[in-house]
């Protein structure tokens, strides 16, 4: 390989960094095995032992762990002491709140006393929190936990980034975003070079960076190009617990209400009004699923000034109330 294409240490040979990959129940396989394979191609791109890795997790007693999937990992290690120069990726999934028992707290706080860096894959940014790992600093969680993260965790400056590096804390947003998170730390450590051959191997065409945010463009979700249509629907998006009311909407955009009713019915099928209560319903049932805040609480978050009216429309949208949907979640953590 060219001289360029990774950097070395002072015997002329690249120092070998171990990864820590930390399963916790649920988590997601993507991420985990995105970030992996980064490390296993940037091997075999540069020919030398750049990285070497192992599998860790608090797991049952045949050794293994569950991945969304329902598929069970090995795993070479328990939650046992580390080396102060590795560095620790925790990988989330489903059920993040289940999966943050108490030992995986005081193992992450003992070991984070130690200086290693710390990431968090997909929802794994969720435990980093708890354990108290990222107040002060910017982090990035999946889109679908946004709400609740930012509801339970004042404390972090949450960022709708693909990935976030804040000092020695690392964090995704799930999916393939741990392959942009693993070519820039490539990146930084062996060169762009390096990383680029890493991304080709991967069929990976669109690298990102921390600037570039997770979810697709209003107007790619919505599969309607149409500007004042995208700005009001984000609008929207950014006044969940203070709705606007849509003869405001209509002005802030430059057209009429009659206009922004027809805009709507044309392409979305519903009006204004019934689309703003959609989003609020749907932020409502995700606070709902992955917080302990009371009904109450959700409901005044999600801009509804009473608990009744708010189980009435909960209850038109998903045929359950508020209060069923959260035993109802309960009872399928703990199965």
């Amino acid at each position: 390989m060219s001289a360029d294409m990774t950097r070395t240490t002072g015997a002329g040979k690249p120092a070998t960094r171990r990864y820590v990959f930390v399963l916790l129940e649920n988590f997601t396989l993507l991420s985990f095995a995105s970030a992996l394979d980064c490390l296993r191609i940037a091997n075999r791109m540069a020919d030398e032992p750049l990285y070497e890795w192992v599998v860790a997790g608090d797991a049952g007693e045949d050794g293994t762990i569950s991945c969304s999937a329902g598929s069970r990992f090995q795993v070479d290690m328990g939650l046992d002491e580390l080396r102060r120069e590795d560095t620790v990726l925790l990988c989330g999934g489903t059920d993040i709140q289940n999966a943050t028992t108490k030992k995986v707290l005081n193992w992450l706080r003992r070991e984070a006393r130690r200086g290693p860096r710390i990431g968090g894959l997909c929802t794994a940014s969720y435990v980093m929190a708890k354990a108290g790992l990222l107040d002060g600093k910017r982090a990035t969680i999946h889109w679908e936990n946004h709400d609740s993260f930012t509801e339970e965790f004042d404390e972090v400056e949450l960022t709708k980034s693909v990935f976030v590096v804040d000092g020695n804390r690392m964090s995704t947003a799930g999916g393939t975003s741990s392959i942009d998170l693993m070519l820039k730390l490539i990146a930084d450590e062996h060169g762009e070079q390096l990383a680029n051959a890493v991304a080709d191997q991967m069929i990976y065409s669109s690298i990102r960076t921390d600037q570039d945010t997770q979810r697709l463009s209003v107007p790619t979700r919505i599969g309607v190009r149409h500007p004042k249509l995208s700005q009001v629907i984000q609008m929207m998006e950014q006044n969940i617990e203070e709705p606007i009311s849509p003869s405001i909407l209509a002005r802030d955009v430059g057209m009429s209400t009659r206009q922004l009713e027809r805009l709507f019915r044309r392409y979305l099928n519903r009006s204004p009004k019934r689309y703003y209560m959609e989003l609020r319903l749907q932020k409502a049932r995700n606070l709902l699923m992955q917080t302990d805040m009371t009904v109450i609480n959700v409901a005044l978050a999600c801009g509804f000034a009473s608990p009744s009216h708010f189980s009435k429309c909960y209850r038109s949208h998903y045929n359950t109330t508020p209060y069923r949907e959260r035993g109802s979640q309960a009872a399928r953590l703990s199965v």
